[in-house]
């Protein structure tokens, strides 16, 4: 795929010095902590020292005086209490976090989570059943719930109370609960509004800890969950979460609980996990439970202090995850030979397609795979009896929600945000909903807006690149949404050693400076490119900076985002 390369906007050149010499740091590191808007040394220390003093009072949160009242008042009567959640990462993380919290003072608490195939996402009539029989007083709905405004009345018409915890966009009514606790709600004044499913849930036993007068250290052992659901969300991870990540890595890394550490299994020597580590290894095999089987599973393995049984479930949980790999291969495949030989297709501006009997929970997966593929909005539905279930994923300049939104006569029901999205139609209105999502693509995308972007950061000699200038980049973890991993430009290549393609589509190659230093290049996905180092032609890359290990030792690498010849653009 060609890519369009864009530099980011220029920064304030009097506040890149300043940085550079409040922090003695070159002018290359301090453009890049502008552009993160660390302006300042007070900045530039919270920044690369999170404190847990940072941290927000819960209590600023609405309702959360309530949420704590009535629970503390169902530990003092016995009463049954239910966590619930939703069946992906942030909510089996959720749920495993508050759960286990509160079973330390009380053995009257069970959890649930739906089932993914047979009750669909958010607080199910089936979930409110098994709290009936089970005879819950009060029930805690994680990750969900926010606009499930029937789903409340039913609990609270058969006796039980609801504690809503949630940081998805309300409706315009809320659910009538004990407790609503959603910094997204408009009367809700806490400072930040961007926490997981899981932060919210942490933020509900800081509360708890804060009222009983215990210290922050008391819960701090739940953090390495936290940063599992803020990675694999993809949540801001600047403000609040930005200290919970940064807490939940050295948690992570140091003394995992005993599902987690079954999980990731044996770390190579010097190495650490970070959030892109989180997003592309530990949560798709926490989120295959859901997607293949039974989410519980999941949260069993999170819970356990047993050894023996956590490897057993990590056992399950791999078997899960490579099924999950050969479905959506499978399913990926097929689709993309379907809009290959489809002569409308290349001149559509987005792909809406369905299989009868393709599995409902990798939909999402094949969506972000045909989004890579053909950079357009993209809708993938699986046949549920006579209904199509469908997930959206987007591109950099298409409000995907608002257009499903604006098909509304032909949607069942709908929900998400800018860049993906559920959904579920009509069988029989497929055609009706494929032509009017088209004609709304159509109307607001530019042809250039169906070309991808590398946006780099600055351009930089390599001559730049040292021990210490990475060491310092480092340190500017945790990365993710609104402080990504820097992306490098350099310019004027005319030579690579030792290039070659790896597994016949990774490209990797060796850069020298002029020092006969050498780094190591690596470009996944980016074999097709080979024609241009054996050109001989001068080209240009962009990159990240990391370090790799292997057998121990730790080495400079440039991770390839994209290579162009010289000039190309």
């Amino acid at each position: 795929m060609y890519f369009k390369w864009r530099k980011k906007e220029a920064v304030n050149p009097a506040l890149v010095e300043h940085i550079s010499e409040s922090i003695n740091i070159n002018s290359f590191l301090s453009k890049i902590l502008v552009q993160r808007n660390v302006e300042d040394y007070e900045t530039a220390k919270s920044f690369f020292n999170p404190l847990k003093s940072e941290l927000h009072d819960p209590f600023l949160m609405k309702d959360m005086d309530l949420a704590i009242d009535r629970i503390q008042e169902a530990l003092n009567n016995g009463e049954n209490i239910l966590i619930y959640g939703d069946y992906d990462v942030d909510g089996t993380t959720s749920v495993s976090l508050v759960y286990t919290f509160l079973k330390t003072y009380t053995p009257n608490i069970d959890y649930y989570v739906p089932d993914r195939f047979k009750e669909g996402y958010g607080i199910s009539v089936e979930g409110i059943a098994y709290a009936v029989e089970n005879k819950v007083d009060l029930m805690i709905a994680l990750d969900c719930g926010i606009r499930s405004v029937d789903i409340c009345t039913l609990a609270k018409e058969n006796g039980i109370d609801m504690i809503i915890c949630d940081h998805h966009l309300p409706g315009d009514t809320l659910p009538n609960a004990v407790a609503v606790l959603d910094p997204k709600r408009k009367d809700c004044e806490y400072p930040f509004k961007e926490l997981s499913g899981c932060g919210i849930g942490f933020k509900l036993i800081q509360a708890f800890a804060q009222d009983k007068g215990l210290p922050f250290e008391s819960i701090e052992d739940y953090l390495d969950l936290v940063v599992v659901s803020i990675a694999s969300d993809l949540v801001d991870i600047r403000g609040e979460n930005r200290v919970l990540a940064f807490y939940g890595l050295k948690k992570l890394n140091s003394s995992p609980r005993m599902g987690l550490q079954a999980l990731i299994g044996e770390v190579p020597v010097g190495k650490s996990f970070t959030i892109s580590d989180i997003v592309f290894s530990i949560g798709p095999k926490i989120n295959a439970a859901g997607r293949i089987a039974h989410a519980r599973n999941a949260v069993e393995l999170l819970i356990s202090n047993d050894f023996y049984e956590a490897e057993k479930l990590t056992d399950v949980l791999h078997k899960n995850n490579d099924e999950r790999k050969e479905t959506d291969s499978d399913i990926t495949i097929e689709a993309i030979k379907r809009l290959d030989e489809d002569p409308s297709f290349a001149a559509k501006k987005s792909t809406v397609l369905y299989g009868d009997q393709w599995s409902k929970g990798v939909l999402g997966i094949v969506a972000s795979r045909l989004v890579e593929q053909y950079y357009k909005p993209t809708i993938v539905f699986s046949q549920i009896e006579d209904q199509l279930t469908g997930s959206a994923r987007s591109i950099k300049s298409f409000d995907i929600h608002t257009a499903i939104g604006q098909c509304g006569d032909l949607v069942e029901q709908f929900g998400g945000h800018m860049y993906a999205a559920g959904l579920s139609i009509k069988k029989e209105n497929f055609n009706a909903f494929q032509e009017r999502f088209e004609e709304i693509a159509m109307k607001q995308l530019e042809k250039q807006e169906l070309v991808p972007e590398v946006e780099y950061d600055i351009e930089l000699p390599i001559d730049a690149i040292t021990e210490k200038f990475v060491e310092i980049l480092d340190r500017m973890e945790p990365f993710g949404p609104g402080n990504m991993m820097p992306v490098f430009r350099s310019n004027g290549f005319t030579r690579a050693t030792r290039a070659r393609v790896l597994k016949e589509k990774h490209l990797k190659f060796t850069l020298m400076n002029s020092s006969g230093h050498y780094f190591d290049v690596i470009g996944f996905s980016l074999g097709d490119k080979m024609h241009i180092i054996e050109s001989g032609k001068p080209f240009d890359i962009c990159y990240c900076l990391e370090y790799n290990v292997f057998r121990g030792e730790r080495k400079i690498q440039m991770k390839l985002k994209d290579i162009k010849f010289a000039n190309e653009e």
